[in-house]
């Protein structure tokens, strides 16, 4: 074969790109047919987040994409000829019709008229396992504590008798078990695959941590009263501008040394901060499309990215600047920690410490706190789990599934099913605001600061046992080094 011939068998064989309806068009076909995320993604062999990125505008490729055209295609000539079929003109009055089908229990449905809302009693325009509610719990006036949950009714969504206690807002109580034991199944399976070798089992799981992670959070999430957006379009400010490159957004991240030695002689103790970024997980997150704004104005209901100029910092002798090493003067695109920080700093509560941040660029959207709260408790407690036994298998899994699962969010090849680069950010910065704010609260306890580095490392000069608990739990530190400031750190 000549390389002209190779060349038309390649043109032969190329094929052009099977048409997909448009986004909006794939969630209400499925919807259309009652099936949930996970049963689509199941059958297509990809995570319920991809099936949902798909349906907010990002498109499949190669095979999967030629398969999920097909479910559209089948899923559209269905409800075509759901359609078509008349209603039989003699069936008996008598039978017992079929009700509508319920919709999916693990997503929330419109009404097509508002309903009063069983727990408050507004008017609500969403139904949530049949009940009439409000999506928004700020838009709930009068949120009942804790009555009983009532079954489910089996017809239409109706408000529920006067007699039944209304539903509490789907939040599982504190001893009721929050997701199956994934992670203990997981190294169960690892370790008898590998006939007990810890060292082979470890390897393996650090290698499916990403994968396994999301499984664990498309669990975590079912029933979740949030949508999580996971290919939404992105401004140019979080693209990489190369390969090797990085994108606009300043993360703050603390590399600082205290140039003086400490006030009275001693020794100077580096401590580990313990799952700085499982902590982290907790923080304000941006739930849709980032919108774009602009003004000094900044609304704690939301959250995103922020093209600030930063305010002066006098107090480098003592304490890092909180917006870490930066040397460029003038405006720089910050995240939402980072610039909740500085905001609270301003205040007399802190002296203040700096002026206010001046906002002059946004891309925010509406931002809750809670998106991965489940996801991180169900790691917090395997962690925990693990150290109580001394598993040091599943502690290490753990720990990769976490540090992995936040490094692969941007434009990532470990993890297509998630592509939120602001989310990488906001959480990075906010484990470093949580590092910055426990080496102020050694500094405001009378201890001197030595170092503050990354994530993780706080160097303290002092008895640092009278501000922090030592132990390897999320809440506790642990000792690293031992030095004196004329040796330096061993």
């Amino acid at each position: 074969m000549t390389d002209f011939d190779a060349i038309d068998a390649l043109l032969a064989n190329a094929r052009t790109p099977t048409d997909l309806p448009p986004a909006e068009q794939r969630r209400a076909l499925r919807q259309a047919l009652n099936l949930t995320r996970t049963q689509v993604a199941q059958t297509l062999g990809v995570s319920p987040s991809t099936i949902g990125g798909w349906e907010t505008g990002r498109d499949p490729s190669g095979e999967t994409r030629e398969k999920y055209a097909y479910f559209l295609t089948a899923a559209q000539e269905k409800l075509r000829t759901q359609n078509e079929t008349p209603a039989h003109p003699e069936a008996d009055p008598t039978t017992e019709h079929p009700t509508t089908a319920a919709p999916p229990k693990d997503e929330d449905t419109p009404l097509p008229t508002p309903h009063p809302c069983v727990l408050c009693g507004a008017p609500a325009t969403d139904q949530i396992e049949g009940y009439p509610q409000h999506l928004n719990p700020e838009d709930c006036t009068h949120p009942t504590p804790h009555p009983p949950t009532p079954t489910p009714p089996q017809q239409a969504p109706t408000p529920p008798p006067a007699h039944q206690h209304p539903p509490t807002p789907r939040r599982p109580p504190q001893n009721q078990t929050r997701t199956p034991d994934l992670i203990a199944r997981a190294v169960h399976e690892a370790l008898d695959t590998h006939h007990g070798d810890t060292q082979a089992a470890t390897a393996e799981l650090q290698r499916r941590a990403i994968p396994d992670a999301m499984t664990l959070l498309d669990t975590c999430r079912i029933g979740a009263r949030y949508d999580i957006v996971g290919h939404p379009p992105l401004p140019d400010i979080l693209r990489k501008k190369s390969a090797h490159g990085a994108d606009e957004v300043w993360e703050a991240r603390p590399h600082w040394t205290r140039l003086d030695p400490p006030p009275t002689p001693g020794e100077v103790t580096a401590l580990d901060i313990n799952g700085a970024y499982l902590s982290a997980l907790k923080t304000h997150l941006p739930l849709g499309t980032l919108e774009y704004s602009t003004g000094n104005v900044h609304s704690r209901r939301r959250a995103g990215i922020h093209l600030i100029t930063p305010p002066e910092w006098d107090h480098h002798p003592y304490l890092p600047n909180p917006l870490g090493n930066r040397e460029e003067p003038g405006p720089v695109w910050v995240t939402e920690p980072t610039l909740r920080l500085l905001q609270r700093l301003a205040t007399e509560q802190y002296g203040p410490l700096c002026d206010p941040p001046v906002i002059h660029e946004s891309f925010t959207s509406g931002a809750t706190e809670q998106l991965f709260e489940k996801f991180r408790q169900a790691l917090r407690d395997a962690r925990e789990k693990a150290i109580t036994e001394e598993d040091e298998v599943t502690l290490e899994y753990v720990k990769s599934m976490y540090s992995k699962f936040v490094s692969t969010m941007g434009e990532s090849n470990f993890n297509r099913a998630l592509y939120r680069p602001d989310w990488m950010h906001i959480i990075r910065s906010q484990a470093f605001v949580n590092l910055w704010l426990k080496a102020h609260k050694a500094h405001t306890a009378g201890l001197t600061v030595m170092r503050v580095m990354g994530t993780d490392e706080l160097h303290i000069a002092g008895d640092w046992r009278q501000v922090f608990t030592e132990g390897r739990g999320v809440t506790q530190v642990k000792v690293k080094d031992v030095y004196t400031p004329e040796t330096g750190r061993q």
